[in-house]
């Protein structure tokens, strides 16, 4: 009786198999016989929606269908106005600039005009002066917060490789109140303070010394030597060249001079190495190359790291003081972000 019973099921197994694969020809059938009936239609009908269609691969086949239209619709428009301004010659208009977000940005009234009298007063007399004025010579120091792990520890470490004159030290639960006067008594300029969650760095706190100001980030995207593909060998001893880009208002005029101070006077060219700081939406991703001349008129670059993303959170007056510091902008994400082209820095 069991042999009998596992034959009949074996036998409605086969004819329930049977039954999905006709399905599943019919199906194909049905929609090669209406990719032919679509290829024949000039286009689909206006009020036409593919959400309708509740067969899913009838769907799906409609759906790329008319991707595929759409692709070529905009293909033809392209050759078409290529073959207009060919004809035209110097008479053409001049070609339309797309739209994003960054020419779409909303007009910011602390934008900085270089020209401006204000901004170079400020300049003159601002916490950085000393620096720019090639009065002081930067120095940094670099520590963690307390009981680092391994990732943290290799990130420091790699920063104090892509910032020449730095020194990486452990904290060992001492408290920023009594790191910062020792930094001053010993002629540091800058202490860098990274801290991390979860075993991943999550966060920088960059301080100006003696006078400030401090600036706090958030930390992410970390990419250390190890993990970048195709990068260059170790960095050199050469104090790099620094590239600062779109820090345009007074906000992001300060932070920029804030990372310059970073870095000493004069780059030695020799080296080949540059720091970048390039700011995009008030995000700030730094990258840290070494530029290869291949002949005259074409250079390459290796990327040599770490590399890291920064997001500003917070700018204090002073030095670090977390319980009466007196803070000069805070950012407040639900009152701040409302609209996607508005920007800080």
């Amino acid at each position: 009786m069991d042999v009998l019973r596992n034959t009949e099921a074996k036998k409605g197994a086969k004819t329930k198999k049977q039954k999905r694969m006709n399905e599943c020809k019919d199906v194909e059938a049905e929609t090669s016989v209406q990719a032919d009936s679509v290829e024949e239609e000039a286009a689909f009908p206006p009020n036409f929606s593919v959400s309708e269609i509740k067969n899913k691969q009838r769907r799906h086949f409609m759906f790329m269908k008319l991707k595929q239209e759409k692709r070529k619709r905009k293909l033809e428009l392209k050759k078409k106005r290529k073959k207009e301004r060919e004809a035209l010659g110097d008479k053409a208009p001049p070609k339309e600039v797309p739209k994003t977000i960054e020419n779409q940005r909303i007009y910011d009234e602390t934008t900085v005009n270089p020209e401006d009298e204000e901004v170079a007063f400020d300049e003159g007399t601002d916490e950085f002066s000393s620096y720019f004025n090639r009065l002081t010579n930067p120095k940094v120091l670099i520590t963690t917060s307390d009981r680092p792990r391994g990732r943290t520890v290799r990130f420091c470490e790699q920063l104090s490789t892509a910032v020449p004159d730095s020194h990486v030290y452990y904290r060992r639960g001492l408290a920023l109140k009594r790191v910062i006067p020792q930094c001053i008594s010993r002629g540091f300029t800058f202490l860098i303070v990274i801290n991390e969650d979860r075993k991943v760095p999550n966060g920088m706190v960059l301080c100006h010394l003696p006078n400030g100001p401090t600036a706090h980030f958030k930390v992410s995207s970390v990419r250390l030597r190890k993990e970048m593909k195709r990068r260059g060998k170790d960095p050199t001893e050469h104090s790099p060249e620094v590239i600062l880009n779109n820090f345009t208002t007074r906000l992001g005029h300060s932070i920029g001079r804030m990372f310059a101070a970073l870095f000493p006077h004069d780059p030695q060219f020799i080296g080949r190495q540059v720091a970048t700081f390039h700011n995009q939406r008030d995000f700030i991703f730094f990258r840290f190359h070494r530029y290869i001349f291949k002949n005259e008129k074409k250079v390459g670059i290796q990327e040599l790291g770490p590399r890291f993303t920064l997001k500003l959170r917070s700018l204090q007056k002073g030095t670090f003081d977390s319980k009466y510091g007196e803070y000069e902008w805070v950012h407040k994400r639900h009152e701040m972000d409302s609209s996607r082209r508005k920007f800080h820095l």
